[in-house]
């Protein structure tokens, strides 16, 4: 336990490497230093979405249930087969026998972040699977702190989780889900820490990210920039907070400053060349073509670019990769089609409004841009053949920021413009934005989910809709949002 704890300080440190040697020894021998050991591989993987990260921790923590294992409880068929039905009570494990039953359950619970990254049913599937197993473990010891359970150990290995699997849960619950994750929770959990490690770059990483999340967008970048001094052992932490620079740039429509941290992406990264290219050139494309031209870039080249850039994992196309493809297939052409407002898509694509939206202001600024856009397609002589899916997209967009700033009734109109029009592209995505101002609605989900198939970012849609669905059933409706001041 000692060495966990000194390994807990080390990684806080910025001394990843060091916490790893110092916990691998005996990764195999003690449930501790295998949980310890294992979360710190789903950090790196978590920093850098890189394949032979994922493997790694994915393997770690593989590894790290079969030694949870040799602690838990042994039972025979009997036994099981009463647990199954009855659920294991706690008052008959050991302490040890507790301890392996948490650790097992939250190792289980860093399994299932790592397979939510695979957009897919099947991944949704399991991932969903995993975190019911562990909330059924976490269910028959909730009576531990009754029977004298100590707390010492399950603070450190606790601890590790939650780093590990922190910057998960963030993601996910905002890219895939509604927006409304706990962050009084995640700021309860970050304050014994400040102090103590002011210059640990995961403290202040998450210090800036729950800043981006509240709408404190000035006091993140600071924070994100302090998180790139503080250290040079993982690079992938940069690499980590250009992409949360670049977005918190992007709510300001700063795009100069935007462009600056999505070309240091595209040079630097390589966890998805093909979506960092395609995001520069789409905030390129948010500039005068005279900055571009000073800039040295060439918006239709790198749109080009981007099919070549895909990768497959598996035999699999990314989502993300393969929607931005799908994009840039305008460009392809002798006489490129042009996008309109791509990186405002590619903001709703990250679930980038309902983070805007805690900035009123900011929301209007927004909203003023899609507003110029859409006159602009209005006033066209020679309408594209997307033409109507650029009008489509402006009324999304233009829909959400009504949405935020609580004008409801403008915000349908919104939607139901789109949703008239039948773009094959945006109509289900219109759909699930139109229910969601009126969450009483609750079959338009079911609507939405069930009539429109083989459309962009379906997988991601359809985990939205779950979230939207969970909401509705345990919490009121709460509109406009609560916002928080810069």
């Amino acid at each position: 336990l000692k060495e966990c704890s000194g390994a807990l300080d080390l990684f806080l440190n910025n001394r990843f490497m060091d916490a790893l040697a110092l916990l691998k020894p005996r990764r195999n021998q003690s449930m501790y230093h295998a949980m310890g050991y294992s979360s710190i591989l789903v950090m790196q993987a978590g920093m850098t979405f890189e394949p032979k990260d994922m493997d790694a921790a994915m393997s770690s923590l593989g590894e790290s249930l079969q030694t949870c294992q040799k602690f838990r409880k042994k039972v025979g068929i009997i036994e099981s087969l009463s647990n199954f039905f009855y659920r294991q009570q706690a008052e008959r494990l050991t302490e040890e026998e507790m301890h392996a039953e948490l650790c097992y359950a939250e190792v289980l619970l860093q399994k299932a972040a790592l397979t939510f990254l695979d957009e897919s049913i099947i991944g949704f599937i399991k991932g969903g699977m995993r975190i019911r197993n562990s909330y059924q473990i976490y269910k028959v010891l909730r009576l531990m702190e009754f029977l004298g359970f100590s707390g010492d150990r399950a603070s450190v290995n606790s601890l590790f989780t939650s780093f590990g699997s922190g910057e998960f849960s963030s993601r996910c619950h905002f890219s895939l889900g509604i927006g409304d994750g706990d962050l009084k929770e995640a700021e309860a959990l970050l304050a014994p820490y400040k102090n103590k490690f002011p210059n640990g770059a995961l403290i202040l990483f998450y210090t800036a990210r729950i800043a981006v999340l509240k709408g404190n967008f000035t006091f993140a970048q600071e924070k994100y920039l302090a998180c790139i001094a503080s250290q040079e052992e993982w690079r992938q932490i940069h690499h980590l907070c250009y992409w949360e620079l670049m977005w918190a740039y992007s709510f300001e429509q700063n795009w100069r400053e935007a462009y600056h941290y999505a070309n240091l992406l595209s040079k630097e990264s390589k966890w998805s060349q093909a979506v960092y290219v395609f995001q520069k050139a789409a905030i390129l494309s948010m500039l005068p073509e005279e900055e571009v031209t000073e800039l040295g870039e060439n918006v239709v080249q790198l749109f080009r670019q981007v099919e070549g850039l895909r990768l497959k994992i598996a035999g699999k196309s990314i989502p993300t990769e393969k929607f931005a493809a799908k994009k840039a297939q305008r460009y392809v052409s002798s006489v490129p089609g042009k996008l309109v407002v791509p990186a405002l898509e590619m903001m709703y694509v990250w679930n980038g409004f309902t983070v805007v939206g805690k900035r009123p202001e900011l929301t209007e600024n927004i909203l003023s841009t899609l507003e110029k856009t859409e006159d602009q397609l209005r006033n066209e002589t020679h309408p594209s053949e997307y033409h109507q899916d650029d009008e489509c997209l402006v009324q999304l967009l233009k829909g959400l920021c009504l949405r935020e700033l609580g004008r409801l009734v403008q915000a349908e109109i919104c939607f139901n413009r789109v949703i008239s029009r039948w773009s094959h592209l945006t109509a289900p995505h219109h759909t699930l934005e139109l229910t969601a101002c009126f969450f009483a609605m609750q079959n338009c989900f079911f609507v939405c989910r069930m009539n429109y198939k083989d459309y962009s970012m379906e997988s991601r849609l359809h985990f939205r809709i779950h979230a939207a669905l969970n909401t509705m059933g345990s919490f009121a409706a709460k509109l406009p949002p609560s916002r928080t001041p810069a």
